[in-house]
């Protein structure tokens, strides 16, 4: 334990303090940050990546066992239930096989262009309905299909889409002209998910987004491989129908035959990215049938409350995600998926943190929840379904500090903030790692939106200032390339995949106490004050934020 930790706290914790109180600051806060060790993380994550939990797979056995073991955690630390006298909030999931037929491009004098599903194009539907007919839907270019007022960016500006499917780009205008939007940095407009729901918001039949390797950040092997299964959704009590009825993706060699089609330059793909640029209407429509097969389910977020000792009402979330990917194909007579790192490693610190909290003498002033979610792994559901369907008010959420899959490196002279530039919050992250001795580093490949594809994100969304911090690079002894090289084999040798065990002979817990110490720090210290924590000029969840 680094004793440079100690002067916010105590300096904090003396606000809420007075007469003999104050002579116990110091070891009050030490017992906080002792609760914070490689010992109990150990141990928890032992519990929680073992076989026995058949990796925590939602609407499983494996479930059950995982949801129960945090509620008695969690009530042997004598913290109170989140969601009235329960532990648990339930979400209904339903998971959606889309298979589609052929997909038909066809133009006014008769040609057409016959897509094969995988190979030339990605679709399916959020629609609760056995079989989806798109007919004759006209096609239009919509550019990046962006509505940016803070950008000054509006790519449906005089343009009906109602009957229509959008064609439209992956990422933003940054990706390729650094002087709009964020420049490399990808901001929300640039992830497909964004896209799928500016098309439905504009009333869309269709939207289909355009596939390129650099600006999506992965391979079409990726979209291909994730399209060809099914998709699990939240159940909203529509059905579904506040979406497109087809969502897809084609790949770049698709969209050059579609240009040329429809007797368009494939320079419409650049021009797309200019201040002023217009739609197009590319004279083609669309067709093709998708047939669904339907499966619904229930799974749990579990929540846990310390209440705040004078602004209870005022909350702090750290979140986790619980889940991982269940059993699936053996890999050398190993089946189950047990998620070691990804996420018993941010699950088993999210109990930490509350035993710190718990443990701390001085207790914070705000509330603290500590919110276990589901189905990350499926598209971030079960944190999508918490803030749409919060436990505590929206506008008296402080802040979200998210903990997600934290390497077994070591100590690090870093901590990565992902995202950098969004929120005030950063500014507590490089001031407690300061205190550590430490520095904050930028993510290194902001262009891939990495801010967008964790449990944070989702309160992000509804204007809540959310904070993501990755395991450093930068190891103490070993330097940036061994930090690098660990998290280079990580992804590709473990990350959803068999190999992410435990292995406690091997890994060294140190660098993750430390970060978790961190983010103790982070909250511990808002948790003392009565301002709110504020997102930046330019990030484009501020307006959310303001008119809460």
């Amino acid at each position: 334990m680094n004793s440079r930790i100690f002067p916010a706290l105590i300096l904090a914790a003396t606000l809420a303090s007075c007469g003999s109180e104050k002579n116990n600051i110091a070891e009050a806060d030490s017992i906080a940050f002792k609760a914070i060790n490689d010992s109990l993380l150990s141990q928890h994550i032992s519990v929680l990546a073992s076989d026995e939990f058949e990796g925590r797979q939602p609407s499983t056995a494996g479930e059950t066992k995982t949801i129960n073991y945090l509620k008695s955690e969690f009530e042997k630390l004598g913290l109170k239930p989140g969601n009235g006298d329960s532990f648990f909030q339930e979400v209904s999931l339903v998971a959606v096989k889309s298979t589609p037929s052929v997909m038909k491009m066809s133009s006014k004098n008769g040609t057409s262009l016959s897509l094969n599903f995988l190979d030339d194009f990605v679709g399916a539907s959020r629609h609760l309905e056995n079989n989806i007919k798109i007919e004759n839907s006209p096609l239009v270019f919509a550019g990046y299909g962006i509505v940016a007022p803070e950008y000054n960016w509006n790519d449906y500006q005089g343009l009906d889409v109602k009957g229509k499917t959008v064609v439209v780009m992956v990422n933003d205008p940054g990706f390729l002209d650094a002087k709009l939007f964020k420049g490399a940095n990808m901001t929300y407009y640039g992830r497909w998910r964004y896209k799928f729901e500016e098309a439905a918001r504009q009333g869309a039949t269709g939207v289909i987004i355009i596939h390129e390797d650099k600006a999506a950040s992965y391979g079409w092997n990726v979209v291909k491989s994730g399209w060809s299964k099914s998709k699990m959704y939240l159940e909203s009590e529509d059905g579904n129908k506040s979406y497109a009825p087809l969502e897809g993706w084609i790949t770049q060699e698709t969209a050059q035959k579609m240009f040329k089609l429809a007797g368009k330059s494939a320079d419409l793909m650049v021009q797309a990215g200019k201040t002023g640029f217009k739609p197009v209407e590319l004279d083609l429509t669309v067709s093709t049938n998708i047939n669904n097969t339907i499966t619904k389910s229930k799974s749990n977020n579990v929540a846990a409350v310390i209440p705040g000792s004078k602004r209870a009402d005022e909350f702090i979330i750290y979140s986790a995600h619980w889940d991982h990917l269940g059993k699936g194909e053996p890999v050398n007579g190993d089946s189950i998926y047990n998620g070691a790192i990804d996420n018993a490693t941010g699950t088993s610190g999210l109990l930490l943190m509350a035993e710190a909290f718990k443990k701390a003498k001085v207790r914070p002033e705000r509330s603290i929840m500590f919110l276990a979610v589901t189905a990350e792994e499926q598209g971030l559901l079960g944190s999508e379904y918490y803030a749409t369907h919060p436990l505590v008010p929206v506008e008296k959420t402080v802040a979200n500090i998210n903990i997600d899959a934290m390497q077994a490196i070591g100590k690090t002279k870093d901590i990565i903030a992902i995202g950098y530039g969004q929120s005030e919050l950063e500014t507590y992250l490089e001031e407690a790692a300061k205190r550590q001795g430490r520095v904050v580093s930028k993510d290194s490949n902001p262009s891939a939106g990495f801010y967008f594809r964790s449990d944070h994100f989702n309160f992000a969304k509804v204007g809540i200032p959310a904070l993501y911090t990755e395991t450093g690079d930068d190891h103490i002894t070993k330097g940036v390339e061994f930090g690098k090289a660990h998290k280079e084999a990580y992804n590709k040798d473990r990350y959803h995949a068999a190999a992410d065990n435990f292995e406690p002979g091997k890994w060294d817990l140190s660098g993750m106490v430390q970060d978790l110490q961190l983010l103790f720090d982070v909250g511990y210290r808002i948790s003392m004050e009565s301002t709110f924590p504020k997102w930046k000029d330019g990030s484009e969840f501020k307006a959310v934020r303001e008119k809460k």
